[in-house]
């Protein structure tokens, strides 16, 4: 039980490191200054590392062990916090979370991997939705705790508070955490892991870059360029490595596939909100950060219960169900935020805030479990960093193209009132901004950029919840609607593994 305590230490950093920032960037801003492209890589830099490392990390913690792993990345991330408090240029303050993202990796593969082998079964779904439980207090009170140590002691103090958080599971860790690892592992796919850490990072900045540049711009179209040739080469090295990082032949079967689809749901439903509504209540309101987190708390406070909750709900609907089901009412929130204009009353905010967060909490407290369910036991390490790559990339590359769009709408509504600053004036307004972006265009007032942002945010919601629903309806599918239990599934996971098995077995021999 102590294992699972510290592997919940460390699921609750996560959170704290990406909505806690979310808080702050205002702050950090106003004490480190930065290019909005700058203060969105404040965010990004630890997303992308985290999700593009997460299956090399995995595959670590498989070949040499998952407690060393765990133990490595979770001291590194603290000395990187402790490094945080004290930096004083937003270059640095970037490259600092690029290697916490590295370090979070580590960590959360080697833990998540070690965990599943302390638990078998169904004890192994309970303690997974347990985790995801903790993350969930992690975000529902991270905007609340960022908020009160941003006003109370300044922005730094979010960092000395994950620092301990880190340290606390270390100590568990050290004394508690059995070794082991995956005898038949074959160590780390190098070439696999470089190719796809540089076809996010390619990808990433180009469409970061967008909004400032154009989509037209010759970096820009050699960045979204080179990330597709990057992917290629990936594909290339994972169908020819002996032991790959990333098992293709996994995707032929539509669990796994459903899996992963359901990984990357909450990278549009949810996600996306827990860093533009701070920067809009910050920025574009006027609130303060202890107020902007209390909002923020109808969001995530479903997550502290409805993870569990879903979990028991296995016991009388099917996971494919409950999952669908909670895209499903996510979407119905996101339109009903989408009526709510910018600069209305926040009590209004609470009712679909709530909707979102009850929606994602469905799905959320099944995704880890299922993710470790459709692969044997050993490659346990696999299947975490599979299932985490999916969902963290995709928020650290969806968020930066959420973003984008939103930039895209913004600056559409202004062309009227903007002219030719009307990009530039949209990218002040996304970060949250608004007294640079009036500087841009002294002729037009305040509330009319308000405006014009408010129109631009609803039509992004309204096309984040057509999304939701499309994948609701894919994800229903292809995890199937039938009532498996955990056992069944690792069984279908095990059969995959062995057709695999001996599908390379005959390439071998046919190649001899």
């Amino acid at each position: 039980m102590l294992v699972l305590v510290a592997v919940c230490c460390a699921a609750l950093t996560a959170p704290l490191a990406f909505t806690g920032i979310a808080v702050g960037l205002p702050a950090i801003s106003r004490t480190l200054g930065g290019s909005p492209i700058q203060l969105n890589w404040a965010i990004n830099a630890f997303l992308l590392i985290f999700g593009s490392t997460l299956m090399a990390a995995g595959a670590l913690a498989d070949s040499y062990g998952r407690k060393m792993t765990f133990l490595a990345g979770l001291a590194a991330f603290s000395l990187l916090s402790i490094g945080l408090v004290f930096v004083g240029d937003i270059i640095w303050f970037d490259v600092l979370r690029a290697l916490q993202g590295l370090a979070a990796a580590a960590a959360f593969s080697g833990g998540m991997a070690a965990l599943a082998q302390e638990f078998d079964g169904t004890a192994r779904l309970r303690a997974f939705s347990i985790v995801g439980a903790n993350f969930g207090i992690g975000l529902a009170f991270g905007p609340v705790a960022a908020g009160w140590l941003i006003s109370t002691f300044g922005w730094p103090a979010i960092f000395a508070l994950l620092a301990v958080l880190s340290l606390v599971g270390i100590i568990l860790a050290a004394i508690f955490m059995r070794e082991s690892r995956d005898p038949t592992a074959s160590g780390l796919d190098w070439k696999g892991a470089i190719a796809f850490t540089l076809a996010l990072t390619a990808l990433t900045a180009g469409v970061l870059q967008a909004p400032e540049s154009g989509w037209q711009d010759p970096v820009v179209v050699v960045l979204l360029l080179a990330s597709v040739l990057l992917f290629a080469a990936f594909w290339l090295v994972e169908k020819t490595v002996a032991r790959p990082m990333l098992d293709l032949t996994l995707f032929r079967f539509p669990r796994f596939v459903g899996a992963q689809l359901l990984a990357i749901a909450p990278s549009y439903a949810f996600v996306p909100l827990l860093v533009l509504l701070p920067t809009r209540f910050i920025g574009m309101e006027g609130m303060d950060e202890i107020s902007a987190g209390q909002i923020m708390v109808a969001l995530s406070a479903p997550l502290l219960v409805l993870p569990v909750a879903a979990g028991l709900l296995t016991h009388w609907f099917a996971p494919a169900t409950i999952c669908a089901g909670g895209l499903a009412i996510s979407a119905v929130g996101l339109v009903w935020l989408g009526e709510v204009p910018v600069g209305t009353e926040p009590a209004t905010l609470i009712g679909p805030l709530i909707v979102i967060g009850v929606g994602i909490s469905l799905p959320w407290g099944l995704m880890d479990g299922l993710a470790v369910s459709v692969v044997p036991k050993e490659r346990a390490g696999m299947a975490t960093g599979i299932f985490s790559t999916s969902r963290v990339a995709g928020e650290g590359v969806l968020l930066a193209v959420v973003t984008a769009v939103l930039s895209a709408f913004t600056s559409a509504n202004l062309g009227a009132v903007a002219g030719d600053h009307a990009d530039a004036v949209a990218q002040r307004l996304v970060t949250g901004d608004l007294s640079e972006a009036a500087m841009l265009v002294p002729t037009v007032d305040k509330t009319a950029l308000m405006h014009e942002f408010s129109d631009g945010f609803s039509t992004l919601l309204w096309l984040l919840s057509g999304i939701t629903i499309l994948t609701a309806l894919i994800v229903f599918f292809f995890l199937g609607r039938s009532h498996e239990t955990v056992e069944e599934i690792e069984e279908e996971a095990e059969f995959a593994a062995n057709a695999s098995m001996s599908s390379d077995e005959m390439g071998s021999c046919g190649q001899t």
